[in-house]
């Protein structure tokens, strides 16, 4: 016991002589430390006698929140029940930089930031996705964009596919939207239709993919960003039934795009087979049905498929960028896309222009039948010129619900079956060939 006091009494010796030996120097002057606080004196910083009740601790219920004043920094922190991430964020710059990490790394920074909270199926692309006052579908966009960035990166590794498959319903704008991404990156694009994927002359559509694919080549040769372009491959390529013919150039087509695909550095012409590299050119083809198409050709390692349905938002941003120079409000466009949930988007294209014909049918009973023609081609004052309708949501239902109309009996009256069954016989062998004895 008497150890342990003479202990006791020997180290509080120690910090006496200890703060008698500091008495009157200087402590270093750094922001951590405050302003006001230069010099540290023995006379009245330090007492010789210990207090028994220095070392009580002291509980967060006993502070008296009412003496905290408005110079207090850190005040509210003991009802704040804010995030610690952002805590920490906001105590950056309040403590000496010596203890926080340089701007850009360390603790300061949240760990999540608001966008890793979000799920992957509703994650936002922070794309521009406008042009000129047309919409493109950040989704569209999105997938469009990095496989032609993806074609020009040189990834370690990994095989990327030359070939990105858009398909989807028929009028949903696929060629268009394509065309808008184009225009946005700065690319001007190699084009091809179906309609040049057959030919009277064996094996010429497949000589006139490699021909453009090397034009488009050489352009990405010369500096500039380019893409061979196949609008509707599946019409060209595919077979839509058993009717469908299946063609020397259909097999040749089919075969062509595969080869560029396993090779597209190495994209010769019939004759030419000097080992020359040419540039990688990303190709994109639409279509709307590629279950058509050649299933090698449509293979992940060669095609990347992306099928192409727009939602209510995306057609309703379509839709503005369509009557953007109308003058129609943005609820009344809300109101017409809501009104028919069934049709592509280019319904609401043909509908914009069936509101002209009001306007073309007064100008020709003014002009008169006999004198449009000579009107609308060698007229000296050129071709009429029309002020643009008022498009009321009304007059814009009115049109749509004719159009629907004129689908309808399409459908129903299907005059085609018709003329097939009953051309060649007509209704007077009807009960003969139904009762078999024709």
């Amino acid at each position: 016991m008497a150890s342990s006091v003479s202990t006791v009494a020997a180290t509080n010796k120690g910090l006496l002589s200890l703060n008698n030996s500091v008495a009157g120097t200087s402590v270093p002057s750094t922001a951590f430390f405050g302003k006001t606080l230069k010099k540290v004196n023995a006379k009245g910083t330090c007492s010789t006698k210990v207090s028994k009740r220095s070392f009580r601790i002291v509980g967060a219920q006993e502070i008296d929140e009412k003496k905290q004043t408005d110079q207090d920094r850190w005040k509210g922190l003991v009802t704040d029940v804010s995030d610690d991430q952002q805590d920490i964020t906001r105590g950056k710059g309040m403590v000496d930089p010596l203890f926080q990490a340089p701007v850009g790394t360390g603790t300061h920074h949240p760990v999540l930031s608001s966008y890793e909270y979000i799920s992957q199926g509703l994650r936002q692309y922070n794309l521009d996705n406008t042009l000129d006052g047309f919409y493109i579908a950040p989704a569209f966009m999105d997938k469009l964009v990095v496989h032609i960035t993806k074609n020009f990166l040189t990834l370690p590794n990994i095989k990327v596919p030359l070939i990105l498959g858009i398909w989807g319903g028929k009028g949903q704008g696929k060629s268009f939207q394509c065309e808008l991404v184009f225009r946005k990156m700065g690319i001007n694009p190699i084009m091809m239709s179906a309609g040049e994927l057959e030919s009277g002359n064996a094996g010429e559509p497949a000589k006139l993919i490699r021909q453009r694919y090397r034009e488009a080549a050489e352009i990405i040769r010369k500096g500039n960003m380019c893409v061979l372009f196949i609008n509707d491959l599946d019409a060209g390529a595919g077979r839509m039934g058993g009717t469908t013919q299946y063609t020397v150039n259909n097999q040749m087509v089919n075969a062509t795009l595969m080869n560029i695909a396993d090779n597209p550095t190495n994209v010769q012409l019939p004759g030419m087979y000097n080992k020359q590299e040419n540039a990688r050119v990303p190709i994109i083809v639409t279509g709307n049905d590629f279950s058509t198409l050649y299933a090698p050709l449509i293979r992940d390692g060669r095609m990347e498929k992306f099928y192409w349905a727009p939602t209510r938002e995306d057609r309703i941003g379509v839709c503005k960028g369509i009557f953007r120079t109308d003058s129609v409000p943005d609820e009344h466009v809300v109101r017409l896309v809501d009104a028919f949930p069934g049709q592509s988007i280019d319904f609401f294209g043909a509908l914009r222009a069936r509101v002209y014909d009001d306007e073309v049918r007064k100008w020709i009973a003014k002009t008169g039948i006999e004198q449009v023609g000579e009107k609308l081609l060698t007229s000296i004052e050129g071709p009429p010129k029309f002020e643009q309708p008022k498009m009321t949501i009304d007059k814009l239902l009115e049109y749509g619900y004719l159009l629907v109309q004129e689908q309808e009996n399409v459908k129903r009256v299907q005059l085609a079956d018709k003329y097939l069954k009953e051309a060649a016989l007509g209704d007077a062998n009807a009960d003969a060939i139904n009762t078999g004895n024709f």
